[in-house]
């Protein structure tokens, strides 16, 4: 089976480029990277500038950066990747330990698809890539999705619907509200991760779920994690979203392939961080 990525055809055999200056990292994400994905071509660069001459030798499927490098900022090597025709259009994830506080300030720069935050661990990476480069056909899990566009609601439905998930759907933050606080007094939290539009029919918005999410019923990002679908470009607003306590957030118009990525990571993350939590409790 193949799949067409940045005009280039996707076998069995993705190519992941991999820029750090450190190279006991890149050695890392690169053994992860061949036990996740058989058959994954991994090349590593230290600097920006070899990875500028890598990148005009040969398209690759997926490029992970880190945002500090040797000679330049990762953001300026993000750019020149979009800049280079043959890779307008591949994932560009930066891969780092600063990544939270940039994300609060929304100054991870136009040229990057995603971030991964390396405390999350490299095993982490290499299921986050394979999400991209070799995407899961089926996945499970429950998915409350607020959403009051019947049309909007519909087709997303059906491609979360697609690959497996249980989607619960409503239309308002009061009726989410509502769903939460009954499943709670039955001792379930209602979901394995929120899927929530920010503006809603009602007096409340998506940020408003956020807050009685987080302070209200007090679940943390890794026990019901939250993904915001948000069509306001508006740094600060979207900051604002994220110290809310939202996981990650999705631009509208929604690009399937790209929110369901970033879905089962979250769900995959969620999962791991309540095992470690059962095993610390164990211990």
């Amino acid at each position: 089976m193949s799949t067409n990525i940045s005009g280039r055809l996707l076998t069995e055999a993705p190519r992941v480029l991999v820029v750090d200056g450190s190279r006991v990292v890149r050695k890392l994400i690169g053994r992860v990277l061949n036990e996740e994905l058989p058959g994954v071509e991994v090349v590593g660069c230290d600097t920006g500038a070899e990875a500028q001459q890598v990148l005009g030798e040969g398209a690759f499927d997926f490029v992970t950066i880190a945002l500090r490098l040797p000679d330049m900022d990762g953001l300026e090597l993000a750019k020149f990747v979009r800049e280079s025709g043959a890779q307008a259009y591949v994932p560009i994830v930066v891969v780092s330990g600063d990544v939270e506080a940039r994300l609060h300030r929304r100054s991870l720069g136009e040229h990057v698809t995603d971030y991964f935050d390396k405390a999350l661990g490299f095993q982490a990476l290499a299921e986050f890539i394979r999400g991209y480069v070799s995407p899961q056909t089926s996945a499970e899990g429950s998915v409350l999705y607020v959403e009051d566009s019947r049309v909007v609601a519909l087709a997303t439905r059906r491609m979360l619907e697609k690959i497996g998930l249980t989607v619960r759907h409503v239309v308002s933050v009061e009726d989410a509200i509502a769903l939460l606080e009954t499943d709670r007094t039955l001792g379930w939290i209602g979901a394995d991760l929120v899927l929530t539009d920010v503006s809603l029919k009602g007096e409340l918005t998506g940020g408003d779920l956020l807050e009685h999410i987080r302070n209200v019923f007090g679940y943390g990002k890794g026990r019901l994690p939250v993904l915001v679908m948000t069509g306001d470009e508006n740094p600060a607003n979207q900051t604002a979203l994220i110290r809310a306590g939202a996981n990650d957030l999705v631009e509208k118009p929604v690009e399937e392939k790209l929110l369901i990525t970033k879905l089962l990571f979250q769900l995959r993350v969620a999962r791991h961080l309540r095992e470690r939590e059962r095993a610390d409790q164990d211990a």
